[in-house]
């Protein structure tokens, strides 16, 4: 994974793209699966409808 998947510049700003662990905090972010989105580090997941 490069930084590119995670990050984008906008208007000279960085965006991120995927939202961050509510457990874990500022830096962890939830991987995106096909029904689903799950933290590596602590196990967290939301599924999608």
């Amino acid at each position: 994974m490069n930084k590119g998947e995670i990050f984008e510049v906008e208007d000279g700003e960085i965006k991120r793209k995927r939202r961050n662990c509510p457990k874990c905090g500022e830096g962890v972010f939830l991987a995106e699966h096909e029904n689903r989105v799950s933290c590596g580090k602590c196990g967290y997941t939301e599924f999608q409808e």
